[in-house]
C-alpha cells in the first residue's frame, strides 16, 4: 500500500454519530453519509418487528435503501455484528435506543452491553455511522422502566458521541454540527 493510500484508508477510518428526535431526519441523513462512499453498505439493523407498526417503520426504511445495501439483522449482538464486517465497508448502525431497549426487556447486563458496544466503535475499521435518538429533552417520564431507559440512553449517547470523530444533531431534518 502506497504512503497516499494507506493515509486515504485511515482518513477513512472514522465513526460520525447521527442524534435526533424522532423524524428528525436522522436515518436519511446517515444513509446518505453512508452512500457517499462507495458500496456495498452495511446496514446493520436493530429493530424487532413486534407489531404492525414497527413492521410498516422497518419496510419504510427498506424501501428507501437500493441496491448496493447488505442488511444484518442484530437486535442484540450488534457487537458481533459488527464484528464480523469487513475492514474498509461503510456501516450505518440504525439504531442504538432501539437495540438498548432490547436489552432492557431482555434483562441483559446494560451497562456491560454498552461497554463492549462503545470498545468496538472506538476503532472503526471504516467510515461508520451510528443512530441513537435524543430522549433526554423531554418530560421526566411517569415511570421506573421509562425512566431507567432514558438514563441509560443517556449515558450510552455519551459514551459514543465521546469515542465519535464528528457528532451531528438532527433537528427538523437540518444536520448541527456538534463535534
Amino acid at each position: 500500500m502506497t504512503g497516499a493510500t494507506a493515509a486515504n484508508a485511515a482518513s477513512n477510518r472514522k465513526l460520525t454519530f447521527v442524534l435526533g428526535g424522532a423524524r428528525s431526519g436522522k436515518s436519511s441523513h446517515a444513509e446518505n453519509l453512508t452512500t457517499a462512499h462507495l458500496s456495498p453498505w452495511a446496514y446493520i439493523a436493530t429493530a424487532q418487528a413486534y407489531d404492525d407498526e414497527m413492521r410498516e417503520r422497518i419496510a419504510l426504511h427498506r424501501s428507501r435503501r437500493g441496491e448496493g445495501w447488505v442488511t444484518v439483522d442484530a437486535p442484540l449482538d450488534l457487537v458481533g455484528a459488527i464484528e464480523a464486517l469487513p475492514d474498509h465497508q461503510p456501516v450505518l448502525i440504525d439504531c442504538l435506543t432501539l437495540w438498548l431497549t432490547n436489552h432492557m426487556l431482555a434483562e441483559h447486563d446494560v451497562e456491560a452491553e454498552c461497554r463492549r458496544l462503545a470498545d468496538v466503535l472506538s476503532r472503526p475499521r471504516g467510515p461508520w455511522f451510528v443512530v441513537s435518538n435524543e430522549v433526554g429533552l423531554g418530560i421526566v417520564p411517569d415511570n421506573a422502566l421509562a425512566r431507567r431507559f432514558r438514563d441509560a440512553a443517556g449515558r450510552l449517547n455519551q459514551q459514543v458521541a465521546a469515542i465519535a470523530d464528528n457528532v451531528l444533531m438532527m433537528v427538523a431534518g437540518l444536520p448541527l454540527k456538534v463535534k
